[in-house]
């Protein structure tokens, strides 16, 4: 209960002061209380190239990419690299792949490596608010969960990154929500199978019938199943990082916090349980970037896996089910059709991906090559990207796969 409370009292603040001036259509958040400083201009104080690129999916949703073409550290600038793309989680975006520094990041990592590295946004973040045919402050804008993300989002990012670069497939390196929507894309559109040489997925959010994340069970007798509740809350922005949640998350975890106990809270709320892992001097810093917005139905769809403990469509109640998709309840996602070459990492204080939960998928994924289990017994959800060990616990061993990989297909 003191989960929810705290979850509904920062929902509705937002709501409440919400800046008129943050509904505009630009690709970034209007007027925040300090300025805004894209992927782009993060990466390059750290002394690395950046690009920015916007693509338009088949819907009109503009999302915004971001490349390292090369690193600084390598005489690399005009040769031919492989790529990877690498796709946030929930209430995340791509800051959170370069925040830990060029040392401990895994787009840094993997730039040093010598690969052609791309980092994606997924629509309503804040690098992905503009549409060309709705407008933000419509309903419409915001009728979306992971699913369109994954069938749509994801296979237009991986087409356009294929088309600049003149490469046929790529890796892809996924966390938390950005490994569901490979699951959605690969076996929904399994023509993209063929389009990876490599997927990582990181803490994977497939099946959710263990979760323990106080999100997810606190919400989920209210919007768990098709009703009332998902009905008031769905098809709408939610906590939304605009000035008022970045006044309030300075006060906390800035640089003299004021409230370091909220601030806990906070981040209890988001990676699900107490972090010892985490690399507390980026607390400033995620502060500034996270959470980076949804729409209201990507938490939804998460709490219906919950509470169905199955990986299927978005719920929209009987009626609705029958017109969309011809049965009373939504269809599983046929993950006998993804084929890539996969490799899981895992781990056992995970209260958002349990790794009973992870450890269901060898069984519908014949083309699984590696499980992966953190040693490390207090490493949770959020470690996977901002723990003081990353590097050498999980970015250094994704790589080297990707690395053997090069190495059997030169």
């Amino acid at each position: 209960m003191k989960t929810f409370l705290v979850l509904c009292c920062l929902a509705f603040a937002v709501a409440e002061f919400a800046d008129s001036e943050t509904k505009g259509s630009t690709p970034y958040v209007d007027i925040p209380l300090k300025a805004v400083k894209s992927s782009a201009d993060r990466i390059r104080e750290h002394g690395y190239p950046a690009e920015s690129h916007f693509v338009e999916t088949p819907d009109g949703y503009v999302l915004n990419a971001f490349r390292i073409p090369y690193s600084p550290k390598l005489n690399n600038a005009g040769q031919k690299k492989p790529v990877v793309f690498i796709q946030h989680g929930l209430f995340a975006c791509s800051d959170c792949f370069i925040l830990n520094g060029p040392d401990n990041s895994i787009a840094y990592n993997f730039a040093d490596n010598g690969y052609d590295v791309w980092l994606g946004n997924a629509r309503g973040n804040i690098y992905s608010r503009n549409n060309t045919k709705i407008s933000l402050n419509h309903p419409d804008f915001w009728s979306f969960s992971w699913h369109e993300i994954g069938t749509i989002d994801i296979p237009t990012l991986i087409d356009y990154i294929l088309e600049v670069t003149g490469e046929s497939k790529i890796h892809y390196v996924g966390h938390s929500q950005g490994t569901t929507v490979f699951f959605v894309m690969t076996s929904l559109r399994p023509e993209y199978n063929e389009k990876i040489k490599t997927a990582h997925m990181l803490a994977p959010a497939i099946f959710m019938g263990n979760c323990t994340n106080g999100l997810v069970t606190s919400l989920a007798p209210y919007v768990g199943k098709p009703g009332k509740g998902s009905a008031i809350l769905g098809n709408q922005e939610f906590v939304f990082h605009n000035k008022y949640v970045q006044r309030a998350l300075d006060t906390a975890c800035g640089s003299n916090p004021a409230f370091p106990k909220y601030c806990r809270t906070l981040f209890f709320l988001w990676a699900g349980n107490e972090n010892t892992n985490l690399n507390t001097t980026l607390l400033p810093q995620i502060a500034e970037t996270h959470p980076a917005g949804i729409s209201s139905n990507q938490g939804i769809h998460y709490i219906q896996e919950y509470v169905s403990n199955e990986f299927r469509q978005f719920d929209h109640g009987p009626k609705k089910n029958k017109r969309i998709y011809g049965q009373a309840e939504p269809p599983a996602y046929p993950l006998e059709n993804i084929t890539a070459e996969m490799y899981v990492y895992y781990s056992l204080a995970d209260a958002s991906a349990d790794h009973r939960d992870v450890e269901r998928l060898p069984s519908y994924l014949s083309s699984l090559k590696n499980m992966y289990l953190v040693e490390d017994s207090t490493w949770d959800h959020i470690d996977f990207i901002f723990a003081l060990k990353v590097k050498g616990t999980i970015n250094d061993k994704v790589i080297k796969f990707c690395n053997d990989y090069e190495l059997l297909h030169q």
